[in-house]
């Protein structure tokens, strides 16, 4: 039976034309018991990526300078709250996210836990039973362990295996809490706002996911300074957030009061 919620599946894309299309062509084979729709952010790309996403005939944006990964998730919140979307599913455009774990990601966001109770976020992890087998280097090994390590410190978490995943579910209450200024890194959201969220009182839950070697272009921690850069960004912000929640209770009544207003339980 098809559902009257709507799922918007949102793509931040910059200079991916050789990785684009196929994701796109995939994405439109889904099925599901839901109206869904697929936004592309284009941001700000040098390459053919504005004129592939239009001649594949879906939503698209294109911002006029280049945000950043963080900004441009933004843009897909904001997009996603004033057209009123019930779920939003974010995923990659250079094809390490499969397209079949859209599927699942929804089936967790609407399916509660043993009280009742739905999810506000569902993260996507490489490192559950049931997830694909994943190759990744050292250092990524050693900043997924240093992230999940100050996770657990910060928040108490012990269960969530992978904090820095991109692929990730949000029902409207993380929709709408995200869609502000200031409430959302607008550089490198990851660990740092899983932190957020779940001080805040949001709901997080991890499914098993499939996930991919990038086939073109290169990662955004690519490189040999960039991954340090990344690390120490990452732990001051995560740092800034626990004092900002735990010390100062900057948010603490706004994400009460959106959970209040947008939570079906």
């Amino acid at each position: 039976m098809m559902s009257d919620k709507k799922l918007l599946i949102v793509i931040p894309a910059y200079n991916e034309e050789e990785n684009i299309t196929p994701v796109i062509e995939a994405l439109k084979k889904i099925e599901l018991p839901v109206e869904k729709d697929i936004l592309v952010i284009n941001d700000g790309s040098s390459d053919r990526t504005a004129e592939i996403v239009h001649n594949l005939g879906i939503k698209h944006i294109t911002n006029v300078i280049n945000l950043g990964y963080g900004g441009c998730l933004q843009v897909g919140y904001k997009y996603a709250f004033r057209e009123k979307y019930d779920y939003l599913v974010q995923m990659d455009a250079d094809g390490q996210h499969d397209p079949c774990n859209v599927e699942k990601i929804y089936e967790a966001l609407v399916t509660g836990d043993e009280n009742g109770k739905l999810p506000d976020i569902v993260l996507g992890s490489r490192f559950m039973n049931g997830s694909a087998d994943f190759p990744a280097g050292t250092l990524k090994k050693i900043a997924w362990w240093w992230f999940k390590k100050l996770l657990r410190l910060f928040t108490g978490i012990k269960h969530l295996s992978d904090p820095t995943t991109g692929l990730q579910g949000l029902s409207r209450s993380a929709i709408c809490f995200y869609s502000y200024f200031g409430h959302f890194d607008g550089r490198y959201p990851d660990a740092n706002m899983i932190e957020q969220m779940a001080l805040l009182g949001f709901r997080i839950t991890q499914i098993p996911a499939v996930m991919h070697i990038r086939t073109y272009g290169t990662s955004m921690h690519s490189g040999l300074v960039k991954p340090f850069f990344y690390m120490f960004h990452m732990t001051i912000s995560m740092i800034a957030v626990w004092i900002r929640v735990k010390f100062l209770h900057i948010d603490i009544a706004k994400a009460n009061r959106i959970i209040k207003e947008n939570r079906e339980d």
